[in-house]
């Protein structure tokens, strides 16, 4: 099974953790709360936009794209393979259930 590659959330995580800073030097720096980054870097909370944008630069990170794979287009089934469809009988009108000769 292919591993699947991290989330920008938890390689932000692991970057705050592995940074030489402290936590303490991150919050002066970027003006968040040490307590608050604690909580994000346990998963325990999140952080705005803003906030993660602030960190990011701090932290010399960006967010670029990833080549990815493109899906496979559906593949329509072929005439032969489509399960025949049932007409439905036509009801008769009611000229053809007159009888011939009545009024």
């Amino acid at each position: 099974m292919k591993r699947k590659q991290p989330s920008v959330i938890d390689q932000l995580r692991a970057a705050v953790e592995v940074s030489p800073m402290t936590r303490y030097r991150i919050g002066k720096l970027t003006g968040l709360d040490k307590g608050l980054l604690s909580r994000f870097v346990h998963g325990e909370s999140g952080l705005s936009c803003e906030s993660i944008d602030t960190l990011c630069e701090l932290l010399g990170l960006e967010l670029r794209p990833v080549k990815a794979k493109a899906p496979k287009p559906k593949q329509r089934a072929s005439k032969a393979a489509k399960k025949p469809t049932r007409k439905k009988a036509k009801r008769p009108t009611r000229k053809a259930t007159r009888k011939k000769g009545g009024k």
